[in-house]
């Protein structure tokens, strides 16, 4: 009966051990958020839309791109928010009226989609590395950077750092008045071993830099005053993920930029991009 019984608990811990094993697998696998080259073949092979699909190594890490319209023109940089890949934007990489005004790209932030996927990183590592990629792919025509969400304060980063280098910033749904950010005290729990290892994918990375979120807007609140391009601002006043109260603090920290546009979308949540993709279509479309 004893033998029977350790017998029945070995045979029970090892099918709890193997459906965790296959939770981590199947979850990591599944939650990458990331197109694969044929799913990014196919999904162009639709519109028949030429584009690129590329990735540039540097020292010690790499940016993943998707990119399309003619070089000749001015380049729309989408960036994606928390977590994410280039593909929140690839209704846009496709829309014809916006290929007839600009070369698009859309890259992968440190830490998502295969540019390091799962190394996340902190807003001035992102922006330098960031930074170094758009020196490569620079065409000297005026670049407009879309930052989406946590994509916000990248962009705004991106311009503190080099102000000279950017006609304009588009934020939407941006998040980066550090008083509105309010860590959840769960994130530092599940940042630990083994905890980590459990969460899925994508939600990793993203774990990570939001947790960082907060102190890296303090730091980045008094700099913002850099910024000397022209900014557009595009926010709903029911997004619960990032309180419109952030277009008031944009409007006031912006002291220099050369003009501020702000479009506020009414019952709009956080996902503009795409629930209200003709609203920000056009504002792109404005851009003189």
């Amino acid at each position: 009966m004893t033998f029977m019984t350790a017998s029945f608990h070995f045979k029970k811990r090892y099918i709890v051990y193997s459906l965790m094993f296959l939770y981590i697998v199947i979850c990591q696998s599944y939650m990458s958020m990331r197109y694969s080259d044929k799913e990014t073949t196919k999904f162009f092979a639709t519109s028949k839309i030429e584009f690129q699909d590329k990735t540039v190594a540097f020292e010690g890490y790499k940016i993943h791109y998707v990119a399309t319209g003619s070089a000749q023109n001015p380049t729309l940089f989408f960036i994606h928010g928390s977590p994410g890949s280039w593909n929140a934007f690839k209704e846009y990489l496709q829309d014809t009226l916006l290929l007839k005004k600009y070369r698009m790209i859309a890259i992968d932030r440190p830490g998502f989609g295969y540019s390091d996927f799962g190394e996340a990183q902190n807003l001035k590592v992102q922006s330098q590395r960031i930074s170094e990629f758009i020196k490569k792919i620079e065409n000297k025509k005026p670049l407009i950077l879309v930052g989406h969400s946590v994509g916000g304060p990248v962009v705004a980063q991106l311009a503190v750092d080099n102000p000279s280098w950017y006609k304009r910033l588009v934020i939407l749904a941006g998040s980066l008045d550090p008083k509105a950010e309010n860590p959840e005290k769960w994130r530092t729990v599940i940042k630990a071993s083994p905890l980590r290892y459990l969460i899925p994918g994508a939600l990793r990375p993203s774990n990570d830099e939001l947790w960082w979120l907060k102190k890296d807007l303090v730091y980045l609140e008094p700099e913002l005053k850099k910024i000397t391009c022209d900014v557009t601002i595009i926010h709903g006043t029911k997004d619960a993920l990032v309180p419109y109260s952030n277009v008031a603090f944009m409007q006031k920290k912006f002291t220099n930029a050369k003009s501020i546009d702000t479009v506020t979308i009414e019952k709009a949540n956080h996902f503009i991009p795409w629930s209200h993709y003709e609203i920000v279509r056009n504002a792109l479309l404005d851009i003189q």
